[in-house]
């Protein structure tokens, strides 16, 4: 008899315990947002939930199916018969179609875990037609302001087109201005000037003569664009290549004979006194057979300039003279590219050091 009694005292507390517990539930489980539009952004509904239960009620984590779906929600307790709130926010860019996401819910509810759901259709955005002539100039329209012709070998003529319309409500004539006997651009074929009607559309010969470019390297250049024989500052075509030596016809003696570039990676110029014009000096080897031509010493600071021999004979150096404007104390460094006639390294890149402080004589010449 003593233990039937304290069976039902258990079942008695289990039920009074369970009675105690928060328990949640929703205005709605499920929300429907139709057909939505793309183009419109981010979309959210609010779902409501009360504790029907005897004690505060904790939402513990609030979890959606994707990472499009954003919820947040009621993070204080949800005192007994107290409302809490759990926001839902969809983005629908770049989701066109139908979609359904779930929302999951734990809680210290009697129930632990609920889910909540959302659906729609999304209608995708208008897509713009693609510009073919997004460069503008005036009347004109190019598909591009820029012309690279990437290397090039020396002694090559080579040419490349731009694509332009008109799409203005005028007729209008065309040139271009070239301040360079290496690169030529016409408005049509070996045309100087052209007149272009309303929704033309053609071809821009771009002309590019390495014969003619007196050196080797990178070389760019900006070509006047001419519109009713009225020019723009803004209006111009940059047009670029990189000049290189065709070493593909030399023979294997030719290459056994050639030339060898030696000289270090990296060099010290020394310190100079602020204020003061300054000079430095280095040196450029041969450990070939044939002269060493030195095409070019490629510098891109307005503040430095280097001056070098044409040609450095086998086993001998050749002295390359560094001119410095130090207007500003510090440690510098620049990259500088030598180009020279050795068929393994024709270009190499080499670090340039120096120091500016003041007051200090000049000790690296």
């Amino acid at each position: 008899m003593k233990k039937i009694l304290l069976f039902f005292a258990g079942m008695m507390t289990a039920g009074m315990l369970c009675a105690q517990e928060p328990v949640i539930e929703y205005d709605k489980t499920e929300h429907d947002f139709g057909k939505i539009n793309e183009a419109d952004g981010r979309v959210t509904t609010v779902f409501t939930f009360r504790n029907t239960g005897m004690s505060p009620l904790v939402l513990n984590n609030v979890r959606a199916s994707c990472g499009c779906t954003t919820p947040k929600w009621t993070k204080e307790p949800v005192e007994p018969g107290q409302e809490g709130q759990i926001t839902v926010t969809y983005n629908p860019n770049g989701r066109p179609g139908h979609f359904s996401k779930t929302i999951t819910v734990t809680s210290n509810a009697k129930k632990e875990t609920t889910k909540l759901y959302i659906k729609g259709e999304v209608i995708p955005k208008t897509v713009k037609p693609v510009d073919k002539f997004p460069v503008k100039m005036g009347a004109l329209s190019l598909v591009t302001g820029e012309m690279d012709f990437g290397d090039v070998k020396k002694g090559a003529i080579v040419t490349k087109t731009i694509g332009y319309a008109n799409q203005s409500d005028s007729v209008f004539t065309l040139a271009f201005n070239n301040t360079v006997n290496y690169i030529n651009v016409f408005p049509a074929l070996n045309q100087e000037q052209l007149t272009v009607d309303k929704s033309q559309k053609g071809d821009v010969q771009v002309q590019f003569d390495s014969q003619l470019f007196p050196t080797y390297g990178p070389v760019e250049e900006t070509v006047a664009v001419v519109i009713n024989g009225q020019k723009d500052a803004k209006h111009v075509v940059k047009v670029r290549a990189n000049v290189v030596e065709d070493f593909s016809m030399l023979t294997a003696e030719q290459l056994a004979n050639a030339p060898i570039l030696t000289m270090s990676n990296d060099l010290n110029l020394g310190m100079f006194k602020q204020g003061k014009k300054a000079k430095a000096a280095f040196h450029i080897s041969n450990a070939g057979q044939n002269p060493l031509l030195i095409h070019r010493i490629v510098v891109d600071n307005e503040k430095v300039s280097i001056s070098h021999p044409k040609s450095v004979r086998s086993g001998k150096k050749g002295n390359c003279t560094v001119t410095l404007m130090t207007p500003d104390a510090g440690s510098f460094e620049m990259p500088v590219t030598v180009i020279t006639n050795d068929p393994e390294q024709p270009v190499k890149k080499v670090n340039l050091r120096w120091s500016v402080e003041q007051g200090v004589q000049q000790i690296g010449f």
